[in-house]
């Protein structure tokens, strides 16, 4: 007799846990994405190639962009870089260091949420971003003029599993 309400109950159990096939594909589709930092959603962001013209006449500025990740720090994941397009990148660091992205993240979608800004990157500074990188000691040496570029600090990250 006990295994007449077992069997019920469990099915019972099973039904109400399954969830509706809308539920289960918005689930797969939030799987494929990978937060860091403060949790921030897509909506809003342009295109990292858009990037510059938004920038234009500005110091600095605040935006959502997306784009592919073309380096990533290797030594714990402390800075990315982002494709701007025509031989453009931009160095993406972590608001407070208070989170790292994956080492293998190269090649994948990211949407950054920050502030973004010209900076001039100091030589030692470059030299420490090589390390990180790996770069030669050779490389390394042939850095000795500060280095005008777009930075942009981010306050979260969103990386597609693509």
């Amino acid at each position: 007799m006990k295994k007449l309400f077992i069997v019920p109950a469990f099915l019972l159990f099973l039904f109400a846990c399954s969830g509706t096939k809308e539920e289960n594909k918005e689930n797969a589709s939030a799987s494929n994405l990978n937060y860091f930092g403060d949790t921030i959603s897509a909506d809003g962001a342009i295109a990292s190639n858009q990037l510059l013209s938004q920038l234009a006449g500005k110091d600095s500025a605040s935006l959502k962009v997306e784009g592919k990740i073309s380096s990533v720090c290797q030594k714990k994941g402390c800075w990315m870089e982002l494709d701007l397009g025509s031989g453009k990148t931009m160095r993406v660091t972590f608001k407070d260091y208070k989170f790292f992205v994956p080492k293998d993240a190269s090649g994948k979608t990211a949407i950054v949420d920050g502030m973004v800004y010209n900076d001039t990157l100091s030589v030692d500074d470059q030299k420490h971003y090589a390390e990180d990188a790996g770069k030669s000691n050779e490389e390394i040496a042939q850095i000795t003029q500060p280095k005008p570029e777009i930075s942009f600090e981010a306050r979260g990250v969103i990386i597609k599993n693509e």
